[in-house]
């Protein structure tokens, strides 16, 4: 196609949009409802996406070493244990930190172990973390029976109820997702659709003085764009203020209470980028799917 027809049809497709305003303003209307609903659930399922990783990550492998080992023997385990495969680090605690850590984790309470600072019954330990929080239970299955461990701790309960409830929410986050797409994608165009049908005898009339299929479509083919494109832009507009608005005027309240929300930049730029494609696209699919239907004259 030449610059020259190409420049004729992108000036056709938006005059269109003036000439057919309120099919136009519907059109956009119900592109912008649609992908505001998927744009904000998209928001709100990496929050959540994100929670799950941030609990994930703090799954760690707790050590003990037995009280009979001498310094030499630990050193030699904890080169064992970082010479294991998946695993991501080790630290050492010795027992004066693990009994702090005790101490401070108990608050006003812990001052009672104070007195048991000179006797101090803990063991040195290593804090050991998997490259992945699903290899946890396989990295302490290798660990548990090296020589001068005297037990392996990981919350074995705990973990596996919290990766069915992470791999849960993920699934059904996605599933919600893909739903909301296919009912947006079904809505707008069935919308866009009706603003072509409104102008079919305009179709049949290029038609039949002799028009191609080609020079027909491409007006509606940049009409479809410049509408889902249009109607793409008003939620991004709404979603970037409201979000960073959440996040200056609430997001400490929303962290202290629940948990640390994802920074507005670059998550909303990924988002805007994501329904400008789908706008885009699902326009210029509504549009093609009903100009087809009229060029059989």
């Amino acid at each position: 196609m030449r610059l020259r027809t190409l420049g004729r049809h992108v000036r056709e497709g938006t005059k269109n949009l003036g000439r057919n305003g309120w099919m136009t303003f519907a059109s956009i209307s119900a592109v912008a409802v649609m992908l505001l609903v998927v744009g904000v659930f998209l928001l709100l399922i990496m929050n959540v996406n994100n929670v799950a990783s941030t609990i994930e990550d703090d799954v760690e492998i707790k050590v003990y070493i037995e009280l009979t080992a001498s310094e030499e023997q630990q050193q030699e385990l904890q080169a064992e244990i970082e010479q294991l495969p998946n695993i991501e680090s080790v630290t050492y605690v010795g027992k004066e930190e693990g009994l702090d850590q005790l101490i401070d984790s108990l608050d006003e309470s812990g001052a009672v172990f104070e007195s048991i600072r000179e006797e101090n019954p803990l063991n040195d330990s290593f804090v050991v973390r998997a490259i992945s929080p699903q290899l946890t239970e396989q990295v302490a299955a290798t660990i548990e029976p090296l020589t001068n461990v005297e037990r392996v701790n990981y919350g074995k309960d705990f973990i596996e109820r919290l990766f069915s409830i992470t791999d849960f929410v993920r699934m059904i986050g996605l599933i919600l997702v893909v739903g909301m797409l296919f009912t947006a994608m079904f809505l707008i165009a069935n919308t866009i659709k009706l603003t072509i049908v409104a102008r079919k005898r305009e179709i049949q009339i290029m038609k039949l003085v002799g028009a191609t299929n080609g020079f027909i479509r491409w007006p509606f083919f940049i009409e479809g764009i410049l509408l889902g494109v249009l109607g793409a832009i008003i939620p991004i507009v709404i979603i970037g203020v409201g979000y960073s608005y959440l996040i200056t005027n609430y997001g400490m309240r929303i962290e202290l209470l629940f948990f640390s929300l994802l920074p507005p930049f670059p998550y909303v730029w990924q988002i805007a980028g994501l329904l400008l494609a789908i706008g885009a696209f699902i326009g210029m699919w509504g549009s093609m799917m009903s100009v087809r239907k009229f060029l059989k004259v």
